[in-house]
């Protein structure tokens, strides 16, 4: 067994512990393998011990793995989980099943836009980040407008608006870590029931939240994504062929 092996079936262990403590079905939460600065090679051992979805942060290194491994592209799922410039919105769009980290009307505009120029491709699936704790430094949605930039994205077409995804501000108290958590889940209840019959939120079902190092209290606040790197690929370091 490789260590990438070993590493998934300790987060997988993780994980179902948080999911039995937190009283809810393990089966309801994704894990998402971060594959960022890590070489497709590392992707395809990640498959063959069962792991199936996979999140990039940046677009050229991200599309660059999924045309690598366009041979396992039935069996593969990939996320993007990183800021999104606009002239990055086309290969997105073309080559990536979900995005979690849409933050303004005009980027969601450009995704629905060029999804379209694909028909046979299924609609995009996305959220929407918010920036929970309030960073100048990070991405996201302000917490004033999340809500309404929800409502504009149920209007447009070739998108699936699914939920939210947040980045809270670092902390090594789980009990922090649980609250920034339990501010996004309000927010996404909040939502869910105010917009629910409205908008057709039957999807709005996701709350992509938790990492390597805060992944329990995001399962005990609700998450049903979490998106772990370094503890199944180890270390980043610069990416090599």
């Amino acid at each position: 067994m490789n260590q990438i092996s070993t590493n998934l079936m300790m987060v997988k262990q993780r994980l179902e512990l948080a999911a039995v403590a937190a009283k809810r079905e393990p089966e309801d939460i994704l894990l998402l393998a971060v594959s960022k600065a890590f070489p497709a090679r590392a992707v395809e051992e990640a498959m063959h011990a069962g792991q199936t979805a996979f999140g990039e942060n940046y677009v050229q290194e991200g599309v660059e793995k999924v045309q690598q491994l366009a041979k396992l592209r039935p069996w593969l799922q990939w996320h993007f989980i990183g800021p999104i410039q606009s002239n990055k919105t086309a290969d997105v769009a073309e080559h990536f099943d979900w995005v979690h980290s849409i933050d303004r009307l005009k980027i969601a505009e450009r995704l629905s836009a060029q999804r379209g120029e694909f028909p046979k491709l299924e609609p995009l699936q996305v959220c929407v980040q918010i920036n929970i704790s309030d960073e100048t430094s990070k991405s996201g949605a302000s917490k004033i407008e999340v809500e309404a930039l929800c409502e504009a994205i149920t209007k447009l077409p070739n998108l699936v608006l699914r939920g939210l995804m947040a980045i809270p501000a670092p902390s090594s108290k789980p009990e922090e870590q649980r609250q920034a958590f339990e501010a996004v889940r309000d927010y996404f209840v909040g939502i869910k029931l105010k917009h629910a019959q409205d908008f057709g939120f039957d999807f709005f079902d996701t709350l992509s939240m938790g990492m390597s190092d805060d992944m329990e209290a995001a399962i005990a606040e609700g998450s049903t994504i979490v998106r772990v790197g370094t503890a199944i690929f180890g270390k980043r370091d610069k990416i090599t062929a």
